[in-house]
């Protein structure tokens, strides 16, 4: 899943380009909101919001979210408002810096003094022992950040800041909103709809995934499937013996049972290679021939084909004060396991990596409960649309479903979001944003 630090680095470096790119300052205010919605006479932080006024009549405004979270609205709008040219021929187009991420992300809104990071996925654990020290371990982690404001941490989750948009919403005086939410803000988006569903004018979401399943063991299967049928792709992808199923699932095993070296003392086992594997196919057909070359070069005996060029060389994750507070952890051991062997049979070629059952251990022993399960959207709502890639636009499907009349993009091919990228993608959304014009079913960019 992508997270606040991989969506935020990628956003703040584009690919070069051959001039730079125009930027336009941001009108910019502040909403002062309760740090703990369920107080609202308790202690109040500062939102900061920008606009960037319609250059056509306004017929209103849209607010966005490039995720992350902790994504910086206003810094990522100042620096690309081309993207947003030809919806502000009708539309303002506001944002905002979510409340907690600070300096470190460039947000401006009042902030936790924390450092933002990833760290490796740890291995599962093998007894009750190994657990309770995977709990201590990250409590460890998180206490810094928690102790430096325990009532701001205690209240990060995907619905404070949907409690934010609301506030943000009555602030700039639209009767109803109008959302686009990119990636992780896609989470937020449902969570508005949860919460305020008679104040949603329309709603896109964009490059995101379900947090508004009824049964979240059913969504976790999904999300395997998913990754196993991306899996798949590379597998069609050729006939060398490195795209054949049995001799990757050979290799896996291999590698699980005695880790396979990849240079500078790093081993891989076979749930690091799983995990790894993600970033390739991902990618489509340019991350398939480099995925072949290093499953031959690791059956050698050779990992180093799966080193990442960037960022830590294991599998990671962030170590989310938001992402903890949203998603369902596991209780225990047993609860653990269950899940890990379930998810094994129904993805063979990829088992557990790229879910949430792994980006979640990073939860366990998290000093702040989940405060915002994923649960069903209400009945209501007036059609959403969603947008998506590979994967990403199957798993918003199974949100749209739940609200009659909804519609969505399709793109056949790797990639994450859309709208920045997508201009076919792009001319719908805006369409539906501004007119309320619903991508007619089987709609691909």
């Amino acid at each position: 899943m992508i997270t606040h630090l991989a969506l935020t680095l990628a956003l703040l470096n584009p690919a070069p380009s051959p001039s730079p790119a125009p930027t336009e300052k941001m009108e910019i205010s502040e909403v002062s909101v309760p740090v703990d919605w369920d107080r609202p006479e308790g202690r109040a932080i500062t939102l900061k919001v920008g606009r960037l006024p319609a250059t056509g009549k306004a017929e209103g405004s849209v607010l966005i979210a490039y995720g992350g979270p902790g994504a910086p609205g206003i810094l990522l709008t100042e620096t690309m408002p081309q993207m947003w040219a030809e919806l502000r021929k009708r539309m303002n187009i506001v944002t905002w810096d979510t409340r907690g991420y600070g300096k470190q992300v460039q947000g401006t809104s009042t902030a936790l003094p924390c450092t933002w990071t990833r760290v490796p996925i740890p291995a599962f654990p093998e007894d009750d022992a190994d657990f309770a020290r995977l709990s201590d371990l990250n409590r460890g982690l998180a206490e810094p950040c928690r102790s430096s404001d325990p009532e701001l941490f205690a209240n990060m989750s995907s619905a404070d800041h949907a409690r934010d948009m609301e506030a943000i919403r009555k602030t700039i005086g639209e009767p109803k909103l109008t959302f686009y939410g990119a990636s992780y803000a896609g989470f937020y988006g449902q969570a508005y709809a949860r919460l305020f569903p008679g104040k949603v004018r329309a709603m896109v979401l964009d490059g995101t995934w379900n947090h508004s399943a009824a049964d979240w063991n059913r969504e976790l299967e999904l999300s395997a499937l998913q990754n196993e049928q991306a899996m798949g792709r590379y597998f069609a992808s050729c006939e060398r013996e490195a795209c054949r199923p049995a001799f990757w699932q050979k290799l896996v095993a291999k590698a699980d049972r005695t880790p396979i070296p990849a240079g500078a003392g790093l081993a891989y086992d076979g749930r690091d290679l799983q995990g790894l594997a993600q970033s390739f196919v991902r990618q489509g057909p340019k991350g398939w021939s480099a995925l072949a070359e290093a499953i031959t070069k690791a059956a050698r005996g050779d990992a180093s084909g799966f080193v990442p060029a960037r960022g830590l060389r294991f599998p990671d994750a962030a170590n989310g004060v938001t992402e903890c507070t949203d998603w369902p952890r596991f209780a225990g051991r047993k609860d653990m396991a269950a899940t890990v062997a379930r998810l094994n049979r129904i993805a063979p070629n990829t088992g557990t990596a790229g879910t949430m059952a792994t980006a979640t251990l990073n939860c366990v022993g998290w000093p702040a409960g989940v405060t915002n399960p994923p649960a069903p959207l209400p009945k209501g709502l007036p059609p959403l649309v969603g947008a998506g890639a590979w994967g990403e636009s199957d798993a918003v499907a199974r949100v749209l479903a739940q609200v009659p009349g909804s519609g969505l993009v399709r793109h056949d091919g790797p990639g994450h979001t859309l709208y920045p990228s997508n201009e076919c993608a792009r001319g719908h959304l805006n369409r539906y944003l501004t007119g309320l014009v619903v991508p007619a079913p089987g709609t691909t960019c």
